[in-house]
């Protein structure tokens, strides 16, 4: 009876106990809703007034492969970035290309869609080749912005841009006293030691150029060399050492003269060497003329190049060929179709290679190589890239049987017909059209599109 008078009483406690903290959750739950839920109306006002600016947001699609999209978010933030052509009012293609000094020339085609049909521009900016990464970046992202005022101008948002000027800027007339020469040097070496294997490996090269509208002058020069020991039973008193060294050398020349919108006129001038190869020494002298169905000034959005060249080639090689010949002098030619163009559908780039010796046509070389974005529907891309060759001139093969380390560690250039190689990638992405909003957090990447 104890017992159960005890047990009675703890359990009417409980809920006593229960009922308060019941009670007081009721007051604690009601205190919060009553902070809380003005806030959360308050927010839902200020997310409702900027999506109604938003909406009237100039919709654009942004085509540059190598821009960091994070930082132009965050920069523009006043326009809506879609990710489908077809939803775009505007859309605008980035594209590049060397320019004499060493850096590049992006482009920049604005082309209007829907209610900015016909609304179209083009605008241009040059790198330097002492400009940082992020320097460009800055000026590239700047060029895009003035692009895009006068589309932003007929929107609501209009009255929340605000443009300045560097009041200290100065009219200053430029002297190159380089004259257009450029000058690039670099060198990489590397080297790596484990206790079985040492590598020591160099790559040097030396670039000059000279580029105006009417002509163009490059002497690139290229260095190779490779060191590899291989130790075998270290640590025993029958330690062997094996080295093998390849080495290459490579010197290209180019001469192009302007001669109208669709023709140039040049020489190819390469010099060089290659253990792996079997030169030691080679030269190439190629008289070449080129016509571009499209005019040059269009180069960076279309081009169509026929280049064709014939010359001489003399060969000196450092081992007996697989001909029996130990040097021989070489009358061949060459004709190269470029095509690339870039549309608001994707781009092709496609290269044709083919050449010949006039002594017997069946010495003969073709190489195809290509590159092809295209979008298919709404949010689907396929892009592709590869390469195929038909080999059938390689004189400089070296006489001999192929020993197991020069196949394994590629000391000596093998026979082959053909080579082929080449990439394959579907990419879809679907959701909201809308991609505005920039969150690096636990990013692998600061430069993330």
């Amino acid at each position: 009876m104890i017992f159960a008078s005890m047990s009675e009483s703890v359990v009417n406690k409980c809920i006593e106990s229960y009922l308060f903290m019941g009670r007081n959750i009721k007051h604690l739950l009601l205190i919060i809703t009553t902070i809380i839920l003005p806030l959360n109306i308050l927010s839902q006002e200020d997310q409702s007034v900027a999506d109604t600016i938003r909406a009237g947001a100039v919709k654009i699609f942004l085509d540059c492969h190598d821009c960091d999209m994070n930082y132009t978010r965050q920069e523009i933030p006043y326009i809506n970035y879609v990710r489908d052509v077809r939803e775009a009012e505007v859309f605008i293609l980035v594209t590049q290309q060397d320019a004499g000094s060493g850096g590049e020339q992006f482009t920049f085609t604005f082309q209007g869609q829907g209610k900015f049909k016909g609304l179209n521009d083009t605008l241009t900016y040059t790198s330097s080749p002492d400009q940082t990464s992020t320097i460009i970046r800055e000026k590239r992202t700047n060029m895009l912005k003035m692009g895009l005022m006068r589309y932003v101008a007929k929107t609501p948002l209009f009255h929340q841009i605000d443009i300045r000027h560097n009041k200290e800027l100065e009219s200053e007339e430029v002297i190159d006293k380089w004259n257009n020469w450029v000058f690039e040097l670099s060198t990489e070496p590397q080297y790596q030691s484990e206790e079985a294997n040492k590598r020591l490996e160099l790559r040097n090269s030396i670039n000059i150029r000279k580029i105006t509208p009417d002509f163009k002058l490059e002497i690139e020069m290229d260095h190779f060399f490779n060191r590899e020991k291989f130790i075998e039973n270290v640590n025993t008193d029958s330690a062997s050492t094996s080295t093998y060294t390849t080495s290459a050398l490579m010197i290209n020349n180019l001469f192009a003269k302007s001669i109208s919108e669709h023709w140039s006129a040049g020489l190819k001038w390469d010099l060089g060497s290659s253990t792996r190869e079997n030169f030691n020494f080679r030269t190439d002298f190629l008289p070449s003329i080129e016509y571009d169905i499209y005019p040059y000034s269009e180069a960076t959005h279309r081009q169509l190049r026929i280049l064709y060249g014939a010359g001489l080639q003399i060969n000196n090689y450092i081992d007996s060929t697989v001909y029996n010949r130990v040097k021989e002098n070489l009358l061949l030619q060459r004709l190269d179709i470029a095509f690339q163009i870039q549309k608001k559908w994707g781009s092709i780039n496609l290269l044709l290679i083919g050449s010949n010796y006039f002594y017997d046509l069946s010495k003969n070389r073709i190489e195809l190589m290509s590159s092809i974005n295209i979008r298919i529907v709404k949010g689907l891309s396929l892009r592709i890239n590869g390469g195929i060759a038909h080999i059938n001139d390689q004189l400089n093969l070296k006489k001999g049987d192929i020993s197991e380390a020069e196949r394994l560690l590629q000391l000596r250039e093998l026979q082959t017909k053909y080579r082929v190689e080449g990439g394959i990638e579907l990419v879809y992405t679907f959701g909201s059209i809308y991609n505005n909003i920039v969150n690096p957090r636990f990013s692998s990447s600061n430069f993330d599109d």
